[in-house]
Order: structure tokens, then sequence, then C-alpha cells
């Protein structure tokens, strides 16, 4: 499918939705038309995408967006107001065990027990994923992520960026089809950053999971993702490749997006943004 980057072919007033095919196969990850409610509060509002083996997709949008949500609902912690969850051609109402034991999660927000050493850790949640030979998986990720000499200390005695990078392994001790990254890179600085984007691509490259990224931090987003979904207020602003969003909303960069909606929560021409930036298959 080719982009479309001529002004002429945003057409204002058309759905915010795009499902990007990269090949023939049907995505892991489907959202389908999915709303969220809180009482009165719409905080996910009929958004629909597909992430496909291989792909990583960027969620992208300033806090209160609706991506922490999103997130939440795709691991089944809570339920869909309307619309459906799918991964692996299964609906996640059904089948979240299933879905569960092929998919793993990363986040900076939720701690492993830190009254056990990281080796004990890792090597629980192996065994709890069925995972052949748990000593030897942990030793390896330990040494892929450049963080062996943690192995005997206690998780609650880790700097934050050894939390995330030990979240990270706890990640991809499965090797799942499906893996979910919550701001991988919080808090690390700029030389660990560098080298888990530089692992999130080789997961990607080796293995072809299909990744969904969240991050505030626009390096990850450029350099890691292949195309980024916007969200604004619930609702999928724009979708495409970073390039194809600085272009459309005709800024310098990302970032500048990014401010000048979580600062004025609009800019000039949002109803064009409101549009696609690749034709629907």
């Amino acid at each position: 499918m080719k982009a479309l980057d001529r002004p002429a072919a945003l057409r204002a007033g058309r759905p915010p939705i795009r499902i990007h095919r990269v090949g023939v196969s049907e995505p892991i990850l489907e959202i389908d038309r999915v709303v969220k409610r809180f009482d009165d509060f719409t905080a996910v509002d009929g958004v629909s995408f597909g992430v496909h083996a291989g792909e990583v997709v960027g969620l992208l949008g300033v806090n209160g967006a609706g991506k922490t949500t999103l997130m939440n609902m795709i691991l089944g912690l809570i339920t869909p107001t309307e619309g459906a969850v799918r991964a692996f051609g299964l609906d996640l109402r059904h089948h979240r065990l299933d879905i569960l034991r092929r998919t793993n999660f990363c986040t900076t927000y939720a701690a492993l027990p830190g009254n056990l050493k990281v080796r004990h850790n890792l090597e629980i949640f192996a065994r709890l994923y069925g995972v052949r030979d748990p000593k030897r998986k942990v030793a390896g990720l330990l040494e892929l992520l450049e963080i062996e000499k943690l192995a005997d200390k206690p998780t609650g005695q880790l700097s934050a960026g050894e939390s995330t990078r030990v979240n990270l392994a706890k990640a991809l001790l499965n090797d799942p089809e499906l893996l979910l990254l919550d701001e991988p890179t919080a808090s690390l600085d700029p030389d660990i950053a560098d080298k888990v984007r530089k692992l999130v691509r080789r997961v990607q490259r080796e293995r072809s999971p299909a990744i969904l990224y969240t991050s505030h931090n626009m390096r990850d987003i450029t350099e890691v993702c292949d195309r980024v979904l916007f969200l604004h207020e619930g609702k999928i602003l724009a979708s495409g490749t970073a390039d194809e969003i600085v272009r459309h909303f005709d800024q310098p960069d990302l970032e500048t997006v990014f401010i000048q909606i979580a600062r004025s929560g609009d800019l000039e021409g949002r109803a064009n943004a409101e549009t696609e930036l690749v034709p629907p298959p």
C-alpha cells in the first residue's frame, strides 16, 4: 500500500481509523471499534487498528489520551464497554489465558517482588510461562541486556533504570508473539536507552513479534516504530509514519506536534487531521 503525501489526498470528515496492511496475513492484534466508558467519562472512543507480525506500532499521546486504558483492555484487566479486542484470531473475552500465554508486557510502573533476587524473580516467571530450562533462559537474557551483575541483587534495591531492564528481561522470557512495551526507556540514561531501542529492533528482526510501543520519548517513536497512532481524547487523531504525521501537521518535527497538542488540545487544520494518512485496504 502506497502512502499518500499530497495534501489533496487528505479529506476532512473521514473516520480517523486506518488498518495498515503489512502483508496478506491477518493482524496478530486487532482492536475493533473499542469504546471504554467510566460512568459519564469516555476514555477510549471508537478506536480501531491492527498490529501485524514483525511490526512495531507506536502509541503516542498526552497524559489522559487513553493509552493506559487501551493497554489495560488488551491485557484483559478491564473490559471494553463496546467493541472487541482480538489476538491470534481469538476474542479476548473468551480466550484470555490462551492469548496471554503468547503475550508479554513491560512497564516502568509495575514492580517485581522486591525481596527476591533478580535471578529468582525471573526464574519464577519463566516457570509460570512454562519456559524450558529456566536457568539457561534467564542467564541468556541477563547477558543480552548486559545486567549479569544484577543477578544476585535484591530486586527492591535496583535503580529505576536497572528495574526497567529487568522488567524487559521478564517480558522476553516466553518469546512472545505479541509484545506490549509501555515506556521501556523511561528512567534510562541515553546510552542504555539507545541499547534498549536497538534490542527492540533486534527482537523484531529475529523473532518477528507484533509490538505495541508507548513512549513520551520522540526518539523512541521515530527510531523504533514503523507506524504511529496519535491518540487524543480517546480517539485516533492521526495514523501513519512519524514523517507522515509531521508533514501532515506542517510542523518541523514530531515533538513539536506533541507539544502543540498537549498545550492547546488542537492544531490549526485539526479537522483535516482526523483523516487517514493512508487509504484503508
